[in-house]
């Protein structure tokens, strides 16, 4: 996709960008790609890249930048805390050519979450504070400290417990697409005996994504069926004739389609 996409479209899209050296160093599994994914999903939002970068200030700066451009939302997760390798809002403000500045708000956050136990606001735990100028921000029951968006981007914490309450608000700032449909035909083929028709087929509906996942039993042995073939729209009509399709293929290769219905 060349252009950036406007909500007012029917075909929102979306990249996710997870920040740390620490899932690159696989000390860490990134847990938070999937969720996101899932839950853009069922909003009807096309996910296009998933990009994963180092705590580099260069990379977070060009890696937003083009991406920004190019799709309707950007979401970061990780690098907004108190140290200082935590410089994801840093970069996005000069990314955005705005000054890195004390956010009122989020300072206020900040106090009334550290009063009752009596922790200090020092200087490290104000950086959570210090935002690119105009951003919204993004609450945070878990933990006081917000996320922010600016523009078309949506930056989170990296915990999963603390993004996935976040994400909470960020639906609500959000507009969704059209609903993607899903159906799944079952067979007992495998790929290279389907490969050719299946992508006449792909051809001939260009607006359906359609992808083939064998399964292998242990030790080789296929247990069930061997091959799912997922097919994903937004048109129900469109999905179901491609459905039917693939069936018909299938069953004229002398096996028996299983089709699961359509869901989203």
């Amino acid at each position: 996709m060349s252009e950036k996409s406007t909500p007012s479209e029917k075909n929102i899209t979306a990249a996710i960008i997870i920040i740390g050296n620490e899932i690159l160093s696989g000390r860490t599994q990134d847990a938070n790609a999937a969720f996101i994914a899932n839950r853009l999903s069922l909003r009807g939002i096309t996910l296009h890249e998933i990009r994963v970068v180092r705590d580099d200030r260069a990379a977070i700066i060009a890696t937003v930048n083009a991406l920004r451009a190019r799709y309707t939302y950007i979401f970061t997760t990780g690098g907004i805390g108190p140290t200082h390798d935590d410089i994801t809002a840093s970069c996005i403000a000069e990314a955005f050519g705005v000054p890195h500045v004390i956010d009122a708000g989020a300072r206020a956050r900040l106090v009334e979450y550290y009063a009752p136990s009596g922790t200090e606001l020092n200087e490290a735990r104000l950086r959570m504070a210090t935002l690119p100028q105009g951003s919204a921000l993004i609450d945070n029951p878990v933990s006081g400290a917000p996320g922010f968006k600016i523009g078309n981007v949506f930056v989170m914490a990296g915990i999963p417990k603390v993004m996935r309450a976040m994400f909470d608000h960020v639906e609500t700032m959000i507009e969704g697409g059209a609903v993607v449909l899903s159906s799944t035909v079952a067979c007992n083929m495998r790929e290279g005996d389907i490969a050719h028709d299946l992508g006449d087929i792909q051809n001939d509906f260009l607006d359906i994504d359609i992808g083939s996942y064998p399964h292998t039993g242990g030790g080789g042995a296929v247990t069930g069926p061997s091959l799912s073939i997922v097919l994903r729209g937004t048109e129900e009509g469109r999905l179901t004739d491609a459905t039917l399709r693939v069936a018909d293929m299938i069953r004229k290769r002398g096996d028996e389609p299983r089709i699961s219905g359509i869901k989203n």
